[in-house]
């Protein structure tokens, strides 16, 4: 064997044997891909993503979808790694921004499926806001071994406690801070817009004085029906704007989309602010692949948006829910809404 042949054949050996090892050995990075996208107004595995209880839902023509991105589980290999950093559809991340290292795969599902649950909680409020319903006390949940057990129940908005009005938090607490541990109290109470009252016998508060009724209270714009939302196994906050929107929808009788489908993302604030989410091209990835008219981009994401370049997806710069609005309301009359 002449020396070069020998070179040669070490050489082979050596790209084969880093071959194999970069296509076994994993590496501290994850693969996020588009992932589904949901319609806010539909279903999900025959389960209504916005389910209203106590009326009757308005039914629209369109679609308000939002977006997901697929993270892979556990390492990927080296080749895969390479190969993610030259495709436009995958993003390829340090796998400890997706999975923290101080908490299990379980708790960080369980954390991003609570973040996913608030999003809807906060969506509901903005939504019913923006309706024009008042805000009241109401019961966001029963402790456990709770005095008000059977008595009372979540969405139920809390009225007036042993004959005094609590109109927000601050009067609730006021009023069961003047009353011993242990008295029984009337609690007059709206439920689906019909009014009700219990007795109930206060517990004893731990960080103050007075008592409790053992439940957790929330002081939100109050309606005569309730609103669910629920998507299983979706976790995050970025779906709030489109929640909002798509229970403004159900509850309207204008259909927001004008028979469009309209998918987006977005977190949603208390005061309607829009903010910032993450994997933004993917999404617009996803949208597109979904065959959305429009998608709504927050406005601090409009930069990275830019970057996606998606030539037949129309983008619509949002920083409020009023922006998203506006948006919708530009689609509906023919116009371009105020893109990236």
């Amino acid at each position: 064997m002449t020396r070069r042949t020998a070179v040669l054949t070490a050489a082979s050996v050596l790209l084969v044997l880093f071959g194999l090892l970069g296509s076994a050995v994993p590496v501290p990075y994850v693969a996020q891909i588009p992932g589904p996208t949901y319609d806010t107004l539909g279903d999900i595995d025959g389960e209504p993503v916005i389910s209203v209880n106590g009326r009757e839902r308005d039914e629209s023509d369109g679609n308000l979808n939002f977006t997901t991105v697929y993270v892979s589980r556990g390492g990927i290999s080296l080749v895969q790694a390479i190969r993610g950093w030259f495709d436009d559809e995958t993003s390829i991340v340090p796998e400890e921004t997706v999975y923290p290292p101080d908490l299990t795969p379980e708790q960080t599902r369980e954390a991003n499926r609570e973040a996913f649950l608030t999003s809807g909680q906060a969506a509901e409020a903005v939504a019913m806001e923006h309706l024009g319903y008042p805000e009241k006390v109401v019961v966001a949940g029963l402790a456990d071994d709770s005095p008000s057990e059977g008595l009372l129940e979540e969405g139920d908005a809390v009225e007036a406690v042993d004959g005094r009005p609590t109109p927000d938090l601050d009067t609730l607490t006021e009023v069961l801070t003047s009353i011993p541990a242990g008295t029984e109290v009337e609690v007059r109470y709206t439920r689906l817009g019909e009014p009700g009252a219990a007795t109930i016998t206060t517990g004893a508060a731990e960080e103050r004085q007075g008592s409790l009724l053992g439940v957790t209270v929330r002081q939100v714009p109050s309606a005569p029906f309730d609103v669910d939302v629920q998507a299983e196994k979706v976790g995050g906050p970025s779906a709030g704007l489109m929640l909002t929107l798509g229970i403004i929808d159900v509850l309207s009788e204008e259909d927001l989309t004008g028979g469009a489908l309209v998918a987006g993302s977005g977190t949603i604030d208390a005061d309607g602010t829009v903010g910032p989410i993450g994997g933004i091209g993917l999404k617009m990835v996803a949208a597109d692949d979904a065959g959305a008219e429009l998608f709504l981009v927050p406005e601090a994401n409009c930069e990275e948006a830019l970057l996606a370049d998606r030539p037949g997806l129309r983008t619509a710069r949002v920083a409020t829910l009023d922006d998203a609005l506006q948006a919708l309301e530009d689609l509906r009359a023919g116009e371009a809404p105020t893109p990236c």
